[in-house]
């Protein structure tokens, strides 16, 4: 099975939130992108620009209008649209888009000590490829997660300036993603 740190290049994300931004994210330095937008009739065509681009794309299926949230779903997104993989917050989808040889980005939201105990506890239930958290701008909470956890950690949410994109590196993330296209071509 192919593994998430051998096909990260850049370690910038292009998180891709508009429309507007697919083209930028297609021409830009990272190899991988996310996809957080679309519907049922648009998905399929931002994922040709961005497989013809030759990125390695994956869906974030929570906000992808239209679908619905079952192995169905998993299904069709792996026979028709065929992304590398999914990011999701949602622990069945996991297990779901596995079963459908995807690869898989569980999204974490660090609000508290609590929460960054329950992600890394359904993290080794479900073992998603990755793990995203967010936000991104927390150096010692990156590191404690890459002690406590053997999953590669991508680090996301509020990142806007180069400076904090090395903090999170530095701090033990393989990548850090970013929806600024400001962002996507920095060389590190």
């Amino acid at each position: 099975m192919e593994n998430i740190v051998n096909i990260v290049e850049s370690q910038i994300i292009a998180s891709v939130k508009s429309p507007e931004h697919l083209r930028l994210a297609a021409d830009s330095n990272s190899n991988v992108v996310f996809l957080l937008t679309g519907d049922l009739l648009s998905t399929a065509n931002y994922l040709d620009v961005l497989k013809e681009a030759r990125k390695e794309t994956f869906l974030h299926i929570d906000f992808i209008e239209g679908l619905s949230n079952s192995k169905n779903a998993l299904e069709y997104i792996a026979k028709a649209w065929k992304p590398k993989g999914i990011i999701t917050t949602r622990n069945s989808l996991i297990k779901y888009a596995k079963e459908e040889g995807l690869m898989t980005i569980q999204r974490i939201f660090l609000i508290d000590k609590n929460a960054m105990n329950k992600g890394i506890e359904m993290a080794a239930q479900y073992q998603p490829d990755a793990i995203e958290i967010l936000p991104g701008l927390m150096p010692s909470v990156i590191d404690e997660l890459t002690r406590r956890t053997n999953l590669p950690i991508i680090a996301g949410g509020l990142i806007s300036k180069e400076k904090e994109i090395l903090e999170g590196l530095e701090a033990g993330a393989l990548a850090i993603s970013s929806s600024d296209p400001e962002l996507w071509n920095i060389d590190v």
